[in-house]
Formats: structure tokens, sequence, C-alpha cells
């Protein structure tokens, strides 16, 4: 039992062959929670409480519930019912009498809260070392930082306590501690995951996180928490356009890289090494990296802590910092009291600054798919925070900062260690509601990387599952087959490939003259056709109107008989077009045509 991995994946076919029960699982959770580092959670349920979870669970099919019997940690700025909230701030404390709305949506799945963990007080640090419950050791050397502030939630995950948890990500939360843990970290779209139920660190921009062992159990838990609620002003569901275009992963796609004079890793030239070779693992993958320019990201990354969103931290707690400041971690009070000092002038100076850079920036998307940046930078000791917290904590937020004031969707992944043992990895970065694209991204490079979960020596890398949209066929006859030079119109509108067929044996086939690229003319011709190749491609409706606005004269849409006798849409041509065309139906097929005069 203690040499089971509890990725999502292993732990439900356990379950579904009868090899474990719910009980068991808890009664492993807590085993290895009280064997491993006390300053990892801030308070537990009782054991006969999740106990009672467990038995109820049992009297269900494991099939009957998708995250059945899953335990999950909660970083302590999160609400469970009946649970302790403090947000590392012993004088704040209070109990949750509800669940906060992404607890609910995952206990209803099935999965079980264990407890809440550890973090940089009031989510303000990157660095997992501000609590008065004490650091969290990084699971794979005590000595440097755990990543912050999401501290225990990563701690919890990479050492296999649980099978996944929940952080918040207002500046890089949710990255840093999966980077510096070998973790994957779901920074989701903005307003994706309910923050009802969420002490905000900065309310307009703060994220619920994910981190998980692999990009499939994020996916998981995503598809189950990611839900609109109209009890938190901010959220928000993806516009169905964007779900259909963009919410997936497609083969050979365009990376920006940051320009070299842009990349910065604080002097460490093994991260720096590590990060190169992780974009031409990329490139053997069969994707296109361009170097792009991140300036207008960089400058407003800086606005975060320069700028007036600091007072928005200072909301958070003004009642605390206002009249017992000196329950406040040092560090936190020494950020936090600087929010008061902002005018109202200079939050209007910041937002106007902030739109500027966000057109700006929004150029860059114009010629690439998705980015990838180092998740951080470095990785610091302990010590080394100790003696300079505010700078190094900085450093740390050079790639992230700028995430959430963009309203960028992003997935840290692991891809490497250093010679000294600990992990590396970088951030896949994508505009809003492409997260599924980026898991599916991030699975494919950490199967390549070949590393194991966290710090377990467990490797198991489900493929995430496809997103499903509603779907119409089209029969496609010409350059429009899969590798000919406008497939792509089809695959940019989120087409996939349905089967290779042909059409009944009534059609005729024309070499269209003065065509770029050469395109083929089908008509039809039921006495001296042919059958001809064909291929059926799945169109989201959402893309129809897209799609045959590219369709020159003299082509059009129409039905299509294939070989069975069913009919489908698909390309037909103007009879008048063909006249004085060379005709190619003998070929039986536009491609066998383009592979005589090759």
């Amino acid at each position: 039992m203690n040499t089971l991995s509890f990725d999502i994946t292993s732990l439900q076919e356990a379950y579904s062959n009868g090899s474990i029960t719910v009980s068991e699982v808890i009664e492993e959770t807590l085993k290895r929670i009280e064997a491993g580092d006390s300053k990892i959670w801030i308070s537990l349920d009782s054991r006969e409480n999740l106990l009672k979870q467990a038995n109820q669970l049992e009297a269900k099919a494991p099939s009957s519930l998708p995250l059945y019997g899953i335990p999950f940690a909660v970083k302590d700025n999160i609400d469970v019912a009946n649970l302790p909230t403090t947000a590392a701030c012993p004088d704040y404390k209070r109990f949750a009498e509800e669940d906060a709305t992404v607890v609910a949506l995952l206990k209803a799945a099935g999965a079980i809260p264990i407890g809440k963990t550890n973090l940089d007080q009031f989510a303000t640090g990157l660095v997992g070392v501000r609590s008065p419950y004490g650091v969290p050791g990084n699971s794979f050397n005590p000595k440097y930082i755990p990543g912050g502030s999401s501290s225990g939630s990563a701690v919890s995950v990479a050492l296999g306590q649980v099978s996944f948890s929940l952080g918040t990500d207002t500046a890089g939360s949710g990255r840093v501690p999966a980077c510096f843990n070998n973790l994957v970290g779901l920074k989701p779209s903005r307003g994706l995951l309910s923050n009802y139920g969420v002490i905000p660190a900065c309310k307009s921009l703060d994220c619920v996180s994910i981190f998980s062992l692999n990009a499939s159990d994020a996916q998981a838990v995503l598809r189950i928490a990611g839900s609109f609620d109209n009890k938190d002003p901010y959220s928000r569901s993806a516009p169905t356009e964007l779900q259909s275009t963009r919410a997936f992963a497609r083969p050979k796609m365009k990376f920006g890289v940051p320009s070299p004079e842009q990349l910065n890793f604080f002097g460490d030239s093994q991260y720096q090494e590590l990060f190169l070779k992780t974009v031409k693992r990329l490139e053997d993958l069969g994707h296109e990296a361009i170097i792009v320019d991140i300036k207008p990201m960089l400058a407003a990354a800086r606005l975060l802590y320069e700028g007036p969103w600091v007072a928005e931290r200072y909301w958070a707690i003004r009642e605390l910092i206002e009249n017992a400041p000196d329950v406040l971690h040092p560090i936190t009070k020494t950020i936090i009291e600087k929010g008061i000092d902002h005018t109202s002038v200079d939050t209007f100076d910041a937002l106007y600054k902030l739109q500027a850079l966000r057109q700006t920036a929004q150029t860059v998307w114009e010629n690439i798919d998705f980015m990838v940046t180092p998740t951080a930078g470095t990785h610091y000791t302990i010590a080394e925070v100790e003696s300079n917290p505010i700078e190094l904590n900085s450093n740390l937020g050079y790639y992230t900062n700028f995430m959430n004031l963009l309203d960028l969707s992003s997935v840290a992944t692991p891809t490497g260690f250093t010679d000294s043992g600990m992990p590396f990895g970088i951030t896949l970065i994508g505009q809003a509601f492409e997260d599924e694209k980026l898991l599916a991204l991030s699975h494919e490079l950490q199967t390549a990387s070949d590393l194991p979960l966290g710090a377990t020596q467990h490797k198991r890398f489900p493929e995430p599952k496809k997103p499903v949209f509603e779907t119409l066929p089209i029969a496609v006859c010409g350059a429009h087959l899969s590798g000919l030079p406008l497939n792509h119109q089809l695959t940019s509108l989120g087409a996939t490939l349905s089967v290779k067929t042909k059409s009944k044996g009534c059609y005729r086939l024309f070499a269209l003259p003065g065509t770029t690229p050469p395109k083929p003319g089908m008509i039809r011709d039921d006495a001296e056709g042919a059958a001809i190749e064909i291929e059926i491609w799945d169109l989201p409706k959402t893309q129809w109107a897209h799609f045959i606005d590219c369709i020159p004269s003299p082509l059009g849409i129409g039905n299509i008989e294939l070989e069975d006798g069913s009919f489908v849409k698909g390309f037909s041509c103007e009879t008048w077009a063909t006249e004085g065309a060379k005709e190619v139906t003998h070929f039986g097929g536009w491609r066998a045509y383009l592979n005589s005069i090759a």
C-alpha cells in the first residue's frame, strides 16, 4: 500500500479492481502525513470524519463519481466547512461555515479534502518561508525554499501525501512551488474557477490554482472545479467560439521564446542550460520556436507590486493591519502596509498604463500559438532568502507577475533537474481560456522529459481527454486534404480528421487552371463519373461561417454522396469552371494526381 502511486488514474484503477478501499486510502494518507514534515499542514480533518466520508463513498460504485475517493489538500486561505481558515495568521483564524465553491464541487464529485496546508501569510510571497507555522521543507532538499505562497499545497502533492491540491495564484503562487517540487501547476484563466470562499489577496486578479502529479490529473480537477459561479463577481465562462478554436493542441505549433537579452537567470547557468534544452525538446517534438519581444509583459509585471494593486492586499486585511499590525509576519506587513500610500490618481494612472501594455502585448499572439518561459530564473536556499527577503522574492516573480494582469492562462511543467538534484521547469503560456490546450502540451512535454512524478519514484502520464465540441462533418477532396497546403484552414478552426473514404462512383474531377495553390473541381456526373478519394473532417458548428468565408468561386459547399449511399456536406464546383480544364478523374483522387506530376 505504501508503494501505491496517488496519481488519480492509479487510484481509480485500484478502486475499480477492488484491490483497495477508500478507507484504506484515507488511512494510508494519514500515515504518510504523520511520517512527514509537520510544517506542511496547518490543520487536518479528524480521522473519524474522514473515514465517515470514506464509508459513504464505499456504498457507491467507484464508476459513479469522477473523483471517487481521491484525497486532496486545500491551501489555508480557501474555506473548508468546519475547519479553521487562518491564511497563516493565527490571529485571523475563523471556522468556515461552508465550503468554498471549488471545494464543494470537488467533494460532490467524490474527492475528499484531508485538511489545510501552510502558505506565505495572506498569500503574499513566492518563497514559502513567511509563515508563523514554519517552513515546509522542499520535497527534494529542505535547505531550499519550497516556493510560495502555496508551499504546503505543493509539497503535500510532491511527497505523495495526496493526489492533488488547491492553491491560489495572483503573482506566481501556483507555478513557482510547482517548479521547485517537480509538479504540474495550472494557473487557470481568471474567473474559470470560482473565488467564492477564498480569502482575497488581490480580489480582481486572484486565481484558484491546481497542483498535480501530471497534466491529466490537473485536467480532471479543472473539468470538475471550473464552473461559473454567480456568487463570485469575477467568475466567467469561456466564450463558445474560443472553446472551439483555441482549446486544444495541434501538431507543429509555433511557440514564442523571449529574446536572449530578456531572459534572466540571475547568474544560474544550470537553469539557463535546462531552459535551452527544453526549447530544443519542444522543437524535437515538431513545434517551431520564434523569438518574441516580452518587453510589455515585463513592464506589466512591475506594476503589480510597484503600482496600486498592493492596495488590494491592504483592502483584504484592512481591519487587521489597521488595528493589530504586529500580528502580521514582518515581511508581509512591510509589503502590504505600503498599499495605503497610493492615491486614486495613481490607480487610474496604472490602469491606463496597463491597458496600453495589454494592447501592445496582444500583438505577440499574432504569430504564435503559445509561449514558453522559465517558471523561475533560479532556486534559492532558505538562508539566501532570509538574508535578502524582498529582492530575491521579487526575482522569482520575473516570469510570473504579469500573467493575471494581462489575462493569460499558464501551466508550469517539470522538465529537468540540476546537477545537485533540484527540479527545474518551464511555464507554457496561452491566451485566456486556452487552459486545456496548455495541459495537452504539458502532457506532451512531461512525457518526453520522462521524469518521476513529484518526489516519488512513480512515472505515469495518462493522456488528457480531448475537448468535446458539437461538430458537423465536411468532405474535402483537394487542397484541404491532410498534409496539403490549405489543410491548416480546417485545423486552425478546430476540425479533426474523421475518416478517409471515397465518394460514390458518380463524380468527375478537374484540375482548375490558374488556382494557387492548385485546386480541383469536383462535379457530379452519373453517366461518366467515378469514385473519388475524399476525407471527412469534423468541423465545430461554431466555425462553419469562418470556414465557408474562405472558399473562393467557383467552389462551394453542396451535398456529396459517399460510397455507402449516405450524403455529407462537401466541396463542389460550378460546372462552367471545368470547361477546358484538365480532367483528372482517372487518377481516383487529387493526391494521386499531384503525385503523378511531382
